[in-house]
């Protein structure tokens, strides 16, 4: 089983001249159900289909599991979705030995910029960037399904 360990932050800081890339992600949710969300994605030119369990109490960690589609094959998929989409672009920041992935979003959930950093156990030590903001980790809130359901501005 395949074991997904992030932890979550808001950006609070200047991060993209620290990016060393970046894609646009746009995704949509066949399930939004908690605890068995099923996601389509589609980033630049590549299609995904992503099954996600029940996180833990802490939230940090959840089963995960990917599958690469055709981008003809998520497009097709993506018109199966709940309504509303997630629209994002994703930046990629070293620090340390990690890597952490920030998405900067748009449409309904613009002016929330997050920042996840995956481990390979929920102890693991990393180092913070200095754009790093209040933890989220395990607030559903900012998970991408709930975003979907109720948007950021709408808090």
């Amino acid at each position: 089983m395949a074991q997904e360990i992030e932890r979550k932050f808001l950006v609070i800081g200047e991060f993209k001249s620290s990016a060393f890339a970046q894609s646009r992600i746009v995704q949509g949710y066949i399930s939004s159900a908690r605890g068995r969300t099923v996601r389509v994605r589609i980033r630049d030119d590549k299609g995904y289909l992503t099954i996600k369990g029940a996180s833990n109490a802490s939230g940090t960690s959840r089963y995960e599991w990917e599958k690469e589609l055709a981008l003809s094959e998520a497009e097709e998929l993506m018109r199966l979705c709940e309504p509303r989409i997630i629209d994002k672009t994703r930046y990629l920041v070293r620090s340390g030995k990690h890597v952490f992935e920030v998405d900067e979003f748009y449409g309904e959930n613009e002016g929330l910029i997050v920042a996840e950093v995956e481990l390979e156990s929920e102890d693991e030590a990393f180092v913070k960037p200095d754009f790093i903001g209040e933890e989220v980790t395990g607030d559903i809130r900012y998970y991408n399904s709930q975003l979907m359901k109720k948007p950021y501005k709408t808090w």
